[in-house]
């Protein structure tokens, strides 16, 4: 049977992902960490430490604030030396705590790169649905993503789920961090496959990837074959945004989210494949969400994956990498497509930020600023959309700010994945206007319910 969805691109011929995706992840340990108690657009915690407070490595330090928090802890073991702000793209000020590593912890501050659920398939018999869910609160579990929603929330649900998709189909171009998780950490990614089952009592988990990671099919294949466990793997054409929720679920199970309504609503939830190793990592190995791999790449000297705790600083990864190679660089927070933009020139030792849960990428391209013209109607943007809207309508709306046409326009289906400004011939920004359009949309529907 064959797999698609409607629209989509191909913005890249695999060569971007081969910058990264030759070597094996890198582990480092930073001797300072700077933890924001934002993780996640709708996400913001409290600080419960001050400065000059000891903390160890997996140490509760944020609590939420808000429903769409999760718990944040310690990535290294050692001092709060200082717990300042920094005001977010809101210009919001958001708590951020500063840890220096102490030398005599530097043992405790070691990353494990293999345990024992990463060498086998392990009985869970003795976790219960309970169990699971309260340990991805207390561990602070997040979508790895992109969203960074609370995973905990999402399987409190009262609705039967038939289905758990794990996407791996890592669409956006550039990123690596999770095939080569799949090609390293296998055993432990289908042993929080299984959690995620158990969590949700769900028939079976399908892991989702594109057809251009044979190699972590193959690892994965390798441990699930002939086991007789409720997993399956199914293969995908290459084709952006093969890795957004509604398209994953069109593409792997042939049914359709309603509007305006979430993947549960028929049975499906939805995990990245690096939130399953999370969970293993969380409920097998007693360690909460501290540290991710993040792909560092694009023009920087040494293209690669690193497994660092959260709050590790962008400079210090983008040293590491041998610093830009950029005349005029241009540094994005996960890929070109979707991300959001750190830096326009200037040096690395001048780029601001640290990892948080959903940092999947630190991308470096040549800056080559663009000049839109008038829209020529070729209903190209219409033609990819993967949501099925007609870009260039809303953003005529947009630009005459007017709201209420773009909400008729069903702007709030935009998943802003940045295929209609791609393929926009008068290089017209889409994307982000119907974006902003979009933003507007739920702040008038919100003073309304006021």
């Amino acid at each position: 049977m064959k797999h698609y969805f409607h629209g989509g691109i191909h913005p890249a011929d695999g060569t971007d992902k081969l910058l990264s995706n030759q070597k094996p992840i890198y582990i480092y340990m930073p001797k300072i960490i700077e933890v924001s108690m934002k993780q996640s657009p709708g996400s913001v915690c409290e600080a419960i430490v001050k400065a000059g407070d000891k903390v160890s490595r997996g140490d509760l330090i944020g609590v939420p604030k808000s429903f769409g928090g999760a718990n944040i802890h310690a990535g290294i073991s050692g001092t709060v030396i200082d717990v300042t702000t920094h005001p977010d793209s809101f210009d919001k000020d958001v708590e951020i705590i500063v840890i220096k590593s102490d030398e005599i912890n530097d043992n405790n501050n070691a990353i494990n790169s293999l345990r024992n659920y990463e060498e086998g398939i392990v009985d869970l018999s003795d976790y219960s649905r309970d169990d699971i869910i309260a340990k991805m609160r207390d561990g602070g579990l997040t979508g790895l993503g992109g969203a960074g929603f609370p995973t905990h929330i999402k399987y409190e649900t009262k609705k039967p789920i038939e289905y758990i998709l794990i996407n791996a189909a890592e669409c956006e171009p550039y990123l690596t961090c999770d095939h080569m998780l799949m090609k390293e950490h296998g055993y432990a990614i289908v042993n929080g496959v299984l959690l995620f089952v158990k969590a949700a009592s769900a028939k079976k988990a399908i892991i989702c990837l594109e057809d251009n990671k044979e190699d972590a099919f193959t690892a994965l294949e390798s441990i699930i074959s002939d086991k007789g466990l409720p997993i399956e793997i199914k293969i995908l054409p290459t084709r952006y945004p093969q890795g957004g929720e509604r398209q994953l679920v069109e593409a792997v199970l042939h049914m359709e989210v309603p509007a305006g309504q979430l993947p549960a609503k028929i049975g499906v939830l939805i995990n990245n494949i690096g939130t399953a190793k999370a969970l293993a990592d969380i409920v097998l190995g007693d360690e909460p969400l501290i540290s991710r791999v993040i792909t560092v790449t694009g023009n920087v000297k040494v293209p690669l994956n690193y497994l660092v705790p959260i709050g590790t600083r962008y400079s210090e990864l983008i040293e590491l990498s041998g610093g830009y190679t950029a005349t005029k660089s241009r540094v994005i927070s996960g890929g070109p497509m979707t991300g959001s933009i750190l830096q326009i020139g200037g040096s690395h030792g001048d780029l601001s930020g640290s990892v948080i849960k959903i940092s999947s990428g630190l991308l470096v391209l040549e800056d080559t600023p663009k000049e839109e013209s008038p829209c020529i109607r070729c209903g190209e943007c219409e033609r990819v959309c993967p949501a099925g809207l007609a870009p260039f309508k809303i953003d005529f709306a947009a630009i005459d700010d007017d709201i209420k046409l773009c909400d008729k326009l069903y702007a709030t289906e935009c998943i802003s994945c940045g295929c209609c400004s791609y393929v926009c011939p008068a290089k017209r920004e889409l994307a982000y206007r119907i974006t902003e359009a979009k933003t507007e949309i739920y702040k008038l529907r919100w003073e309304s319910d006021d």
